[in-house]
């Protein structure tokens, strides 16, 4: 006999004008965060990070505004390993290029910034927050002020012995971005008016819920090992699919030693990795949506289930597309390198999307 569960009687919330105005600002400080991803990352594929050498936080959100000042901010640049060993003989104009970029990156910074504190301060004030929204919404003001120290932390990376950044520090300040984002989009589903369940639903099981879970952890992994890709452009090693210059394991997989070094150090390791973490995202993600589909009536899981299954095929679809173009583009297509790391925010919000809808379902005992 099937297992039923008689869900709990809900009285319909009511959205009030407050929640409604504050959801809507944090889904415009979202799409926000979603852009600043996007500028991030056109800020690594052109590798502009490191044109701005000092970190100002209230000064430098002034660019050069006159030849002079342009000369300074070269002159300091010219300072540095990635300019000596890399850039050297480069022109003013092609130095303005990769200034414009990290500029806008830090610019739209700021700018988050103060989109996000004074409407919150106003809000508080005016007691338009439900009780324990505002210290919420304080930590995820506290992660933002984080995350330019990190930013910083980053570029300082670069400046002195490397040519590049760290790529742990890249794979950290991405993944606090992510966080952000998964903070902003589960505050804003939270606010969202709740419709009464009614109907008898069949439980749902643990193995279900906790799947969901595994998903989004394995998300954030993910993350961390694209960041890895990125900061060692170890997306250039093997341009070959499905396999790797020909093997499933390509020479050269475990040749650092010790051998936990690989994962960290070895950039055909990140790259192996990389790939191996997504098919086993798109793998778990298909058999928790089939799953779902074949024995929970809950239609609302079964959407959100079914959609990150569909965005995690795109997102391996536009990966494999990103790797194969770089024979031609003799680089990273930076066209499809944003579509990529724009692709990983929307699977992270829509992973966080149907965790939400897991974590509100009422579940097997």
């Amino acid at each position: 006999m099937t297992d039923l569960h008689m869900a709990p009687q809900k009285t319909a919330f009511r959205l009030t004008s407050e929640d409604g105005v504050v959801r809507l600002w944090l889904i415009g400080v979202g799409c926000l965060v979603f852009a600043m991803v996007i500028v991030g990352g056109a800020t690594r594929l052109t590798d502009s990070g490191l044109s701005i050498t000092e970190w100002l936080p209230l000064l430098g959100a002034i660019p050069p505004l006159s030849e002079l000042d342009w000369h300074t901010a070269f002159e300091k640049y010219k300072q540095i390993p990635e300019y000596t060993q890399v850039n050297k003989g480069m022109s003013l104009d092609e130095f303005k290029y990769i200034y414009w970029w990290e500029w806008s990156h830090r610019f739209l910074g700021r700018f988050i910034g103060i989109a996000f504190a004074l409407p919150l301060l106003v809000f508080w004030l005016a007691g338009r927050l439900r009780p324990g929204l505002g210290l919420k919404l304080l930590g995820v003001l506290a992660l933002g002020a984080l995350q330019g120290f990190i930013g910083w932390y980053m570029v300082m990376s670069g400046l002195v012995d490397r040519v590049d950044v760290s790529h742990y520090r890249l794979a950290l300040h991405l993944t606090t971005a992510f966080l952000i984002l998964v903070c902003i989009t589960w505050l804003v589903l939270s606010l969202a008016p709740e419709k009464p369940q009614v109907a008898v639903l069949k439980t749902l099981s643990p193995a279900q819920a906790n799947m969901a879970m595994v998903i989004s952890l394995l998300l954030f992994l993910q993350v961390v090992l694209g960041a890895f890709v990125a900061g060692t452009d170890a997306g250039l090693v093997f341009n070959t699919w499905p396999l790797m210059d020909g093997q499933i394991f390509p020479d050269g997989l475990l040749d650092l030693s010790p051998w936990y070094l690989n994962p960290l150090e070895n950039i055909i390791t990140m790259q192996f990795n990389h790939r191996l973490v997504a098919y086993g995202l798109l793998i778990l993600a298909m058999w928790h949506a089939i799953s779902l589909w074949r024995t929970c009536d809950d239609d609302r899981l079964v959407r959100s289930s079914i959609a990150l299954a569909l965005v995690l095929l795109a997102q391996a679809t536009i990966g494999v597309w990103t790797l194969l173009a770089v024979p031609d583009a003799g680089g990273i297509p930076i066209g499809l390198g944003l579509v990529h790391q724009g692709g990983a925010a929307i699977v992270v919000v829509i992973a966080t999307w149907h965790f939400y809808r897991i974590s509100k379902h009422p579940r097997a005992a």
